[in-house]
């Protein structure tokens, strides 16, 4: 939970903790990511960057 400033009064814009959740749960979608099937790390941290990649360039379209 993100919790007001003391020294600002009246409205403020709290950060938003969504946005990482959001994004582990599209990484999820990818069946390769959604449980651990590879050996070496590098190979998961690999897959995680294409599907990353893959989620940037679905947002441009």
């Amino acid at each position: 939970m993100a919790l007001r400033p003391l020294e600002n009064k009246g409205f403020t814009l709290l950060p938003k903790p969504w946005v990482v959740q959001r994004t582990f749960g599209s990484l999820n979608w990818c069946r390769r990511l959604s449980k651990e099937y590879e050996r070496l790390p590098e190979t998961s941290e690999t897959l995680i960057y294409i599907a990353m990649i893959r989620i940037m360039v679905r947002g441009l379209l």
